[in-house]
């Protein structure tokens, strides 16, 4: 089945340079200037992937991201731009990004991930190990998991997403052991869990899927693999 995005920039000749890339890879692309039009766009019309700038007149990146994912919260959205500030890419984040891509990468990536992207396969990922966060993410984009990190529990409260899963290491600073899981039960009630910890002390619950550190990654993807099929009902 052919794979439809929306690419957002208001330097409508990029936008559309990327679109044609897209287009040669085997897509439909649909392009828009600013923030709403491309909303219209998805109002009418359900993508199987997002591309926006941050900086644009009226809605920036992030606004996009939030109102894009009111609209439809399943569909990944990667922000591809020359300049994108800590503050706003941190709440582009927030409401769910597969990416962040520079320009200057150039499209290659920005295909491999597209190709890759699935809807409403977001992973709610708590883990105060910045270097592991970056590790899973950059796994977990790769089989088109959208991955939304909280490295305390403060941030888990921030989080607008809506996960099939939730990736819950039980030690995070400032809080007791396993409070990050109870946090993230009452936030995130009918979302199965996966419990990673170093801890050889803790019990697992029946259903439950947990992974000891140091864990095999590609067993963790297999195992989300799994919990994404079942969320589907395929």
């Amino acid at each position: 089945m052919t794979r439809k995005y929306l690419v957002v920039d208001d330097n409508i000749e990029f936008a559309e340079n990327v679109a044609e890339i897209l287009t040669d890879a085997g897509a439909q692309v649909c392009v828009a200037a600013q923030g709403e039009e491309a909303l219209a766009q998805v109002r009418s019309t359900r993508f199987d992937g997002v591309v926006t700038d941050m900086k644009m007149p009226g809605l920036s990146g992030a606004d996009l991201v939030r109102e894009v994912h009111r609209l439809d919260p399943g569909v990944p959205v990667v922000l591809l731009s020359a300049w994108a500030p800590d503050t706003q890419l941190l709440e582009a984040k927030r409401h769910g990004l597969l990416a962040f891509l520079s320009k200057a990468s150039g499209t290659p990536r920005l295909i491999e991930l597209l190709e890759h992207a699935r809807r409403d396969a977001t992973v709610l990922l708590v883990e105060d190990d910045r270097a592991l966060v970056d590790n899973l993410t950059e796994a977990l984009n790769g089989h088109g998991f959208t991955v939304c990190a909280a490295t305390s529990l403060p941030e888990v409260e921030q989080l607008a997403v809506r996960p099939f899963v939730a990736l819950v290491d039980l030690r995070v600073p400032g809080a007791e052991d396993g409070e990050s899981l109870k946090r993230v039960r009452a936030r995130f009630p009918q979302t199965p869990l996966v419990v990673v910890t170093g801890s050889r002390e803790f019990e697992e619950e029946p259903g439950m899927h947990v992974f000891r550190k140091p864990f095999d990654t590609a067993r963790l993807v297999e195992t989300l693999e799994h919990l994404s099929k079942k969320a589907s009902g395929s």
